[in-house]
């Protein structure tokens, strides 16, 4: 419950402000509430109804008041929609943030004691919900059911949809009838688990984006971790990257974590690539060094001994007779994909990431005859750099597997035009890249321009894409276009998300959250099991930064004020299992 409290709190915040930071739990509250609950949430506003349909619409405030969820005798202050003629009333309500659900309608005692068909419309933007499910902007029903008809009780209640949604329209459908309604509540499923890790600093703008990233992962852990919740409610390995580094700066241990990771390694027979992807396959690998970082479980890290040390086998013999990577399934993002010469370099550096990673793993379980194996290939890719062909993508991968200077990588093309194009899943990568680069401030300028942008919009999760290039005359999303503007949701997007099918709540947008955690809170574990904790702060123009970090042994407080010479004064409160060291590995005295 506890959990939800601070869920709801972020969920009523008013676009201007944040949720208060949760409070600090116990190792034995964390464990508890990883399955998923329901809450019932009432619309926070009318965004549309039928023009010149006032009279056949009365008292549809009412829907705007808390519920319980009862149908009732009383049949006092019912919201009313009748049709008549050729006239069938519509309303669009706005539930005020994205959620995960579906709705709950309750209805009063209105004429004709019978079921009355309605039309039902679900929306991660106004206009999709206005939309039909048709081919020029793309509305579907994939993966979830969002255009449905359904048929309401009289006095009674129905509860329909499992999709992500933050905007609902509702059509009567009949001919000459008239509908009661008490209720239209969304239903609202998550993990009820509190947000151990937090942060805040001097710009409302970082902490929303901090705090924006954090909820669209929460919203995606449901059955396993899916990378959309209206669309891409599927457990794709790659992306689950960036979501497990929110998950660990954000909410510690949860099982939805190796629960995925798991059915990806059990329903993938080596040699084949996980999800069909090449650097998919190598994602799992990073995943785990990281997960095994953060937690600590060597029993869990074992178990994926014997398929590891095959993939990693597998992956050291993709290299041909010019020390070239020779992968299939070639795939980094969406934005990147008909950059091929980009899409080679980014494959050189991803076979060089996992197979430094799978060595660090192999050192665990002192497999030296696999670490040789992943060395010698390693030793081979870096005698090849392929041409970069200007993708961000390529350069940071480049940059993070040490195969060209990060600073290089950054001056000559992640800095260049600012933060167009970057994209929501690798610009996690570029901003790790000018971190290396020791482009803090430029990174933290990157996060406002890009992420902050989503929200400009009316975002209140990150999307599957986004591009700068958008944004002249568009639209926000919790707004019907006016004439004349582009749709930011159904004019835009490319590949498998055009249109309305693009997903706008995506996990593997997610990356400003654990990067502002590890640089500017400078967070950075070094020892499994977070044992060991490095604090390196980088405040670029912030004038403070405080939070918390999540641990096996419980959270780590950390505050950093800048102090009038430049100089940065550092407050730290951490468990007594938890060894917290400076940039120098010199060990800190604690508060």
């Amino acid at each position: 419950m506890k959990g939800f409290l601070v869920a709801s709190a972020f969920f009523l915040a008013s676009v201007s402000s944040i949720a208060q930071l949760p409070p600090v739990f116990s190792k034995e509250q964390v464990s508890q509430g990883t399955e998923t609950v329901r809450r019932y949430l009432s619309p926070a506003r009318i965004v549309w109804q039928t023009p010149g349909a006032d009279s056949l619409i009365v008292n549809a405030k009412r829907l705007l008041l808390p519920g319980n969820g009862q149908a009732d005798l009383a049949n006092n202050n019912m919201c009313v929609i009748k049709s008549k003629g050729a006239v069938h009333p519509a309303l669009l309500l706005d539930y005020g943030r994205e959620l995960h659900g579906g709705l709950q309608i309750v209805t009063g005692m209105y004429p004709g004691n019978k079921p009355i068909k309605l039309r039902v419309r679900f929306g991660e933007s106004a206009s999709e919900a206005m939309s039909d499910v048709e081919p020029e902007h793309n509305a579907t029903n994939d993966h979830a059911m969002r255009d449905m008809i359904v048929q309401v009780p009289w006095l009674g209640k129905l509860e329909m949809g499992n999709s992500g949604f933050r905007f609902v329209r509702i059509d009567l459908l009949d001919d000459n009838t008239e509908l009661q309604i008490k209720e239209v509540r969304a239903i609202f499923t998550f993990r009820d688990i509190p947000y151990l890790g937090s942060f805040s600093c001097s710009d409302e703008l970082l902490n929303k984006i901090w705090m924006t990233g954090a909820y669209t992962v929460h919203l995606n852990m449901q059955d396993y971790l899916w990378d959309g919740i209206k669309r891409d409610r599927l457990v794709w390995i790659g992306d689950m990257h960036p979501e497990t580094s929110t998950i660990s700066a954000v909410f510690g241990y949860n099982d939805v974590v190796p629960k995925s990771l798991d059915l990806s390694r059990d329903i993938t027979p080596l040699p084949n690539w996980m999800n069909g992807i090449s650097t998919y396959s190598m994602w799992w690998i990073l995943i785990h060094r990281d997960w095994y970082l953060h937690t600590g479980n060597r029993k869990y890290l074992d178990e994926q001994k014997e398929y590891m040390i095959k993939l990693l086998q597998h992956l050291s013999k993709q290299i041909d007779e010019n020390n070239s990577e020779k992968l299939d399934g070639r795939f980094l993002d969406w934005p990147s994909s008909e950059n091929t010469k980009g899409i080679h370099a980014g494959l050189q550096a991803m076979l060089v990431l996992a197979l430094k990673a799978g060595e660090e793993l192999c050192t665990v379980w002192g497999d030296k005859a696999t670490i040789k194996v992943c060395n010698d290939a390693i030793s081979r890719l870096q005698k090849n750099i392929p041409d970069i062909n200007r993708s961000k993508q390529a350069a940071a991968l480049l940059a993070l597997a040490g195969m060209i200077p990060a600073e290089k990588a950054n001056k000559e093309v992640l800095a260049v035009d600012r933060a167009h194009r970057f994209s929501t899943f690798y610009g996690y990568y570029m901003l790790q890249a000018k971190a290396m680069a020791g482009d803090y401030q430029g990174a933290i300028d990157a996060i406002r321009e890009y992420w902050g942008a989503m929200l400009k919009l009316g975002a209140t999760t990150f999307w599957e894409d986004f591009n700068l290039d958008w944004l002249p005359n568009a639209s926000r999303i919790d707004e019907l276009p006016l004439p004349g503007q582009k749709d930011i949701h159904g004019d835009y997007g490319g590949y498998c998300y055009k249109g309305f099918r693009h997903s706008l709540a995506h996990g593997w947008a997610s990356g400003p959250t654990p990067w502002l955690t590890e640089h500017v809170l400078g967070v950075k574990v070094m020892e499994p099991g977070c044992k060991v904790i490095k604090i390196e702060p980088h405040l670029g123009d912030l004038s403070f930064a405080e939070g918390s970090f999540p641990t096996p042994f419980g959270v780590v407080k950390i505050k950093h004020t800048k102090k009038p010479g430049g100089g940065i004064s550092t407050q730290i409160e951490a468990p007594k299992e938890v060894s917290v060291v400076d940039a120098n590995g010199k060990k800190l005295i604690l508060r």
